[in-house]
């Protein structure tokens, strides 16, 4: 993305699965200065972005919808001639209904350079995603992708009804839900049969999507019986009939399940996009934030004299990230650990040091301290060992470790309780539309116990809520807490929270 003259990238944001997004996607928006972004496109797109840059959505433009545009193209163009990188982000595919010619036009008149980065459309995303292909050897060999925001039986639109009747292929309708009865009577009332298979999906590609096929005649009351509404598509055609084979993303085994992630924000990501390949509904509602220690001093002593130590151990991949970059600050590299042999409490620690080129000397194979202090114990019997942790948590390591060897314990990053402040996850667990809460810490459960309200806590305690523990240390404390615990992972691993949620399910 040089930026050497005035530019707005144009990009499609797909219909609403982050996986969808394509590469040249996220490169434009981690360069970016600004990303003006369209309502529906997922909050959690916006984490691609540098923390630095500004978010704007367009609904917080002035006017009502069809008032909004020249704001937004307004905005692009003020920002480019200011020499920032702006991204906008639009739902779909931009030059698909989504007024991005229109955007590209206004941004040539005021010379304003411009890249279009194609999307995924809804129709192409809600058809994979509900088993129906758009054309297939035997049914169809043509597809009409048509907006359905332009009502039929009105002077002013621009649609061929008739051509759309007899069209020998597969109907892919946008925007067309409050218009669908009179879509569907005016296709019957021109030709079309009002047996053909049709179908809606609603909010197509994630956990919340929803697909409901009928005749054409009958599609009205089957979609208001089944309370479907917008953002949805509507497919016509006889291909819809394969999705009874076809069918996949609402068989995955946590299809439609809630699920809230409490870890901290920049390690919630990779268990947020794990579960929605699940078929889940991931939220994130953060009860800690990582942070670096008030004071170094007794870090940076243990790092200058690290040829006093025979073993230096980690219970946390944040623990290695931190003494890693805390080691570089200092002006050292992963030279200074050469004497050092190196012990990890679980395997995402293990795989943690791999990523900087370090291999553990030694991973207990039950992922816990006492496991660890077990396998430590003899191995570092007489030695100098070094422990490097948050500033707060279970102290039994170091204690067990004391007793054969000379332990020194640094706090090598703080953790923080943040407050729970997201507003739509709160109403959820309170409402009980929230199906699983994951802990994976003591800290954590310690955090979101105390951040739940009453009603909140009836909920978990009557299992409309339920809480699922990495290990039998989290879940003591959660007892402790006077809570249950409805289910523990096997391996104590987020991997095994994952598997542990997919039990929860097919029980449920």
């Amino acid at each position: 993305m040089p930026n050497d003259s005035p530019m707005v990238y144009l990009v499609g944001a797909g219909p609403g699965d982050v996986g969808l997004l394509t590469l040249r996607a996220i490169e434009c928006l981690s360069q970016a200065d600004l990303v003006i972004y369209d309502k529906l496109v997922p909050l959690a797109f916006l984490d691609y972005a540098p923390s630095a840059a500004e978010r704007l959505c367009v609904a917080d433009f002035p006017g009502c919808h069809p008032e909004r545009w020249p704001h937004v193209q307004q905005a692009m163009i003020v920002a480019a001639g200011q020499g920032k990188r702006v991204v906008r982000l639009k739902g779909g595919d931009p030059f698909l209904f989504g007024r991005g010619g229109e955007e590209a036009e206004a941004l040539r008149k005021a010379g304003i350079g411009f890249e279009v980065v194609a999307g995924v459309t809804a129709g192409l995303g809600a058809a994979a995603c509900a088993g129906i292909p758009l054309t297939h050897r035997d049914y169809a060999s043509a597809v009409a992708l048509v907006t359905g925001h332009e009502p039929p039986g009105r002077p002013e639109s621009k649609l061929d009804w008739q051509a759309l009747a007899r069209f020998p292929g597969t109907l892919v309708f946008y925007m067309g839900m409050s218009h669908l009865a009179e879509i569907v009577h005016t296709l019957v009332e021109l030709g079309k049969s009002p047996d053909t298979p049709s179908a809606v999906v609603q909010q197509a590609t994630t956990g919340n999507q929803r697909t409901v096929e009928a005749p054409l005649a009958s599609l009205p009351d089957s979609v208001a019986a089944a309370g479907l509404g917008s953002p949805a598509v509507i497919v016509i055609g006889a291909v819809v009939a394969l999705r009874k084979e076809l069918a996949w993303f609402e068989q995955r085994p946590l299809f439609g399940r809630r699920v809230l992630v409490t870890r901290p924000r920049h390690q919630a990501a990779e268990l947020v996009r794990r579960l929605e390949r699940l078929g889940a509904v991931a939220l994130s509602l953060p009860m800690l934030e990582v942070r670096e220690p008030a004071d170094w001093t007794a870090v940076d002593h243990a790092l200058k004299n690290l040829a006093l130590y025979q073993w230096l151990v980690f219970t946390s991949v944040n623990g290695v990230h931190a003494l890693i970059q805390r080691l570089r600050k200092l002006g050292y590299d992963l030279r200074a650990l050469g004497g050092l042999r190196l012990a990890a409490i679980g395997p995402g620690t293990a795989q943690c040091l791999r990523s900087y080129y370090l291999e553990p000397d030694l991973v207990p194979s039950e992922y816990r301290s006492e496991s660890l202090a077990a396998a430590l114990k003899q191995r570092a019997q007489g030695q100098r060992v070094l422990l490097a942790r948050a500033d707060r948590g279970r102290d039994i390591l170091r204690q067990e470790l004391a007793e054969s060897a000379t332990v020194d314990q640094i706090a090598v990053y703080s953790q923080v309780d943040l407050l729970a402040t997201n507003r739509d996850v709160l109403d959820g667990l309170r409402d009980g539309t929230i199906d699983y809460i994951t802990v994976t810490s003591s800290n954590i459960a310690r955090a979101l116990v105390a951040a739940l309200d009453q009603e909140t806590k009836a909920n978990v305690k009557n299992g409309r809520v339920k809480l699922v523990s990495i290990s039998p240390v989290t879940s003591a404390v959660i007892r402790e807490l006077d809570l249950p615990v409805a289910a523990e992972a096997a391996e104590y691993t987020t991997a095994g929270v994952v598997q542990a949620l997919i039990g929860l399910a097919e029980r449920a």
